[in-house]
């Protein structure tokens, strides 16, 4: 079985150290390096996509830089620690990590939402 190569991750790569400046004040970083498969990196990439406002504080984040437990559910089920997750101000919630286009897909959604208010 031949797999397909996934040329989203080979463009997620390519933006690494990009900066967007945008025409509100605003601004976009991408960071992203392909590492060996681990526990935090399943899928064997480090990545933070960032939206930062004119006061050069992240507003929205989608990265992998630390585990993040889901909230607190009552009863006795298993919970997950998910490296992925996203960032919108001060929340922090798990991603489920597709595939780079999927994720490039997200945080640009995530980036016109915000912006939109």
């Amino acid at each position: 079985m031949i797999s397909e190569k996934d040329y989203s991750l080979d463009t997620l790569l390519d933006l690494d150290g990009e900066i967007f400046p945008m025409n509100n004040g605003c601004w976009v970083k991408f960071e992203a390096k392909a590492l060996p498969p681990s526990k935090g990196t399943p899928h064997g990439i480090r990545y933070s996509l960032t939206l930062h406002d004119r006061n050069n504080s992240r507003v929205v984040g989608f990265d992998n830089a630390h585990a993040v437990k889901p909230r607190k559910k009552r009863g006795f089920s298993g919970r997950k620690v998910t490296w992925d997750h996203t960032h919108r101000l001060n929340k922090v919630r798990p991603y489920t990590f597709e595939s780079a286009g999927q994720l490039l897909e997200d945080f640009w959604k995530a980036v016109d939402q915000y912006l939109r208010g």
